[in-house]
């Protein structure tokens, strides 16, 4: 070990270190009590609020070879250690196949079982082993203890977000599944809208879902949200999902209250808990309520609630433009006379792209379509190319 930690080799001698701290353990445990000690079992009995410990030393032609602690959880009616220690000691005995006829104890218990010679040592070895026996469980609980507490110190980064974003919104759940909805709809045209989804914090991409604004003309925000909650929450109720604990508008009053009239009407207004998050001043706004809660800038909940209504606009911008870019694609075909939207499309899909359709022979058009569209389709390129 200190060779290996002189040429800065430290995970060697880490290794070396462990070799022998597992080694000087293991010959603790085999140490020669006292020769005149043949065979005895050693137990002594520890317990805490819920739980009980029983320690069992194990002798062999006086020395130890093996020691266990067995934890026991403790009956509301049960507190009674020699009780538990009367139960503990026979299922300890068989599972380590002892026959020893000698037991070292720390009190006198009623065992079953003839010619078991029950010892309590109040000096000598025998005591010494019993002192052994009780050092090891204090160990064993202070051990536990710590593990314990290491558990509830190592709360994960979601898990504490999570709660914080609970104790800020003032929510009876942990919001484990997020929803944020986003409108979009650049200078009136082709409005569409997105849901993403977070669960445990992170984006859960596979759940996200775009919409096709149906019921809505013109540019509506409110009208708009209203339908798209509808259809999301609609659908799940439909198909038996799980509805998620917190839905984010990305919107202010507006938009919230066509939310929350959606929710109503389909009965599970009191089911999720339901936000707007306003762009300006990041107004945290509650159904109901015209004074809007405000975050510390810097918290982890806000940072969060802020991730969500990104994610949401970026997601439905990306549909909106590829939304615009299919309209304006299909409208350089319907714009030849006699050629429709459904021709277009069937052409679009075929070709991939007007280029390709524009270079096509019109004989490929036709096998698409018919002579008749492949003849007007090569007539409007044709006339194209000669203007330019």
């Amino acid at each position: 070990m200190e060779k290996h930690a002189e040429k800065l080799e430290f995970e060697k001698a880490q290794q070396m270190k462990e070799k022998l701290g597992a080694f000087e353990d293991y010959q603790a445990k085999s140490t020669v009590v006292n020769p005149n000690i043949r065979d005895v079992d050693v137990f002594s009995i520890a317990s805490e609020e819920k739980d009980a410990y029983v320690n069992y030393i194990k002798v062999v032609n006086g020395a130890i070879i093996h020691t266990h602690t067995q934890e026991l959880v403790k009956n509301l009616d049960d507190d009674d250690e020699p009780a538990l220690l009367a139960y503990a000691i026979p299922i300890i005995r068989e599972r380590f196949n002892s026959i020893s006829t000698d037991i070292i104890l720390p009190y006198e218990v009623q065992l079953e079982g003839e010619g078991l010679n029950i010892t309590v040592p109040k000096i000598g070895d025998k005591r010494r082993l019993l002192d052994l026996s009780e050092k090891n469980l204090k160990y064993y609980i202070l051990q536990k203890q710590k593990q314990r507490a290491s558990q509830q110190r190592k709360q994960t980064s979601a898990e504490r977000i999570l709660r914080t974003l609970q104790q800020d919104l003032q929510m009876d759940v942990l919001p484990l599944h997020m929803e944020c909805f986003d409108n979009s709809n650049i200078q009136g045209s082709h409005p569409v809208a997105s849901c993403v989804v977070f669960k445990n914090a992170k984006p859960s991409k596979k759940d996200y879902r775009h919409f096709n604004i149906k019921t809505v003309t013109g540019p509506d925000d409110f009208a708009s949200m209203k339908e798209v909650v509808h259809r999301r929450y609609r659908r799940m109720l439909d198909e038996g999902d799980t509805l998620p604990q917190l839905v984010i508008i990305d919107g202010g009053k507006g938009q919230l209250s066509a939310a929350v009239e959606s929710l109503e009407t389909l009965g599970i207004r009191d089911k999720v808990t339901v936000i707007g998050i306003a762009k300006r001043l990041e107004e945290i706004f509650f159904p109901g309520d015209s004074i809007p809660l405000y975050i510390d800038k810097k918290s982890e909940s806000l940072k969060l609630i802020q991730q969500a209504r990104n994610e949401a606009h970026r997601f439905a911008i990306t549909f909106h433009r590829t939304k615009r870019s299919q309209n304006f694609t299909t409208t350089e075909l319907t714009s030849i006379p006699g050629i429709g939207e459904k021709t277009a499309q069937k052409l679009l899909s075929h070709f991939g792209s007007v280029k390709r359709i524009r270079n096509a022979r019109a004989s490929e058009i036709a096998e698409v379509s018919s002579l008749k569209v492949a003849e007007k389709v090569k007539g409007y390129f044709e006339g194209q190319e000669e203007e330019e």
